[in-house]
């Protein structure tokens, strides 16, 4: 008797899925980023060189998205719109990981104290402080990025010429100091705020209403749509703050430590006032075209390491 009272328990517990690591949750999360950003790395460049056009007094060099592509591959060659992939990986491998892992926590810590499942706007607040910390961690990233995909703009005497993110990190620690690495940083966090919090809410409600039309169903289709939505209205509201980030990450200090911005608002003042209220949104296709396929593309790259995990351990459950 005693021992098919030990015997039955062990079973039970065999017979139990098994849980998937926590830590894999951030690997597939990160590595799908990566894989996603080998596709849309042109456009990421692109919307850079359209965003720091007329930066410093210069005149307007592209007249859109398509202009931009055909002037770069023609002056630079093919493989010039992959400038700064190294960069762009490195960045998913930080941002994206920090972000889903803090966001797991926040998520995890709240149901745990409330003894409920997070409503909208707490998942809104809590993907936004997921954003702002994974931003922080990311920047040495972005502006590595950033500089690295606006080079071949600049006159050649002008030119970082970075070979990698790793010899851009190592060259700006070296010459301008390691806070460098988070010049940017509070555009950034805040650009991150924005897109976590429209994008949340705007995906959701997005599905919502397609799914309510009885057209689609649960599949990529419905995905990619809201996805697309949802990018064109996380876009709208992000761009701004986007373009200061990226216009103060790329500025240069005169030799006498003059700046060209004295921060973010500086930056959208005189945007406004030397290039127009519309230029806070330039690079918008390219940046729009980024981010709602980058988003399902992550998606399916997730999914099917979630899945080829679960055959792999036996593992039953659906993705994240």
């Amino acid at each position: 008797m005693s021992d098919s009272k030990t015997v039955q328990p062990a079973a039970a517990t065999s017979a139990q899925p098994k849980k998937k690591p926590a830590y894999l949750q951030y690997l597939f999360g990160g590595s799908a980023g990566m894989g996603a950003t080998v596709f849309v790395q042109p456009l990421d460049l692109v919307k850079t060189r359209l965003q720091i056009s007329g930066q410093g007094g210069t005149a307007k060099e592209y007249n859109g998205m398509f202009d931009a592509f055909t002037k770069i591959i023609k002056r630079e060659g093919i493989r010039a719109v992959y400038k700064g992939l190294s960069a762009g990986l490195l960045r998913q491998a930080t941002y994206t990981t920090t972000r889903l892992g803090t966001y797991t926590f926040l998520n995890d810590t709240y149901k745990k104290h409330s003894g409920k499942q997070p409503n909208v706007f707490v998942s809104m607040g809590l993907g936004v402080c997921a954003g702002v910390t994974g931003s922080f961690v990311g920047n040495p990233a972005e502006i590595s990025l950033i500089r690295m995909t606006a080079d071949g703009k600049l006159p050649i005497d002008q030119r970082r010429n970075y070979t990698s993110v790793v010899n851009a990190i190592t060259r700006m620690v070296r010459e301008e100091g390691i806070l460098t690495l988070w010049r940017g940083c509070i555009p950034t966090m805040g650009r991150a705020a924005v897109v976590n919090a429209a994008q949340l809410s705007s995906y959701s409600q997005a599905k919502r209403i397609l799914l309510d039309t009885g057209k689609f169903s649960e599949g990529i289709s419905l995905h990619f749509v809201a996805s697309m939505i949802s990018g064109f209205v996380t876009t709208v509201a992000s761009m701004p703050v986007d373009i200061a980030k990226t216009r103060i990450q790329n500025m240069k200090i005169g030799p006498d430590g003059s700046k060209e911005y004295k921060g973010a608002i500086d930056v959208l003042i005189k945007v406004c006032k030397h290039e127009g209220v519309f230029a806070l949104w330039k690079g918008f296709w390219p940046y729009y075209f980024r981010l709602g396929p980058h988003t399902v593309i992550t998606f399916i790259f997730m999914e099917q390491m979630n899945e080829a995990y679960n055959r792999w351990s036996g593992t039953g459950g659906s993705s994240f």
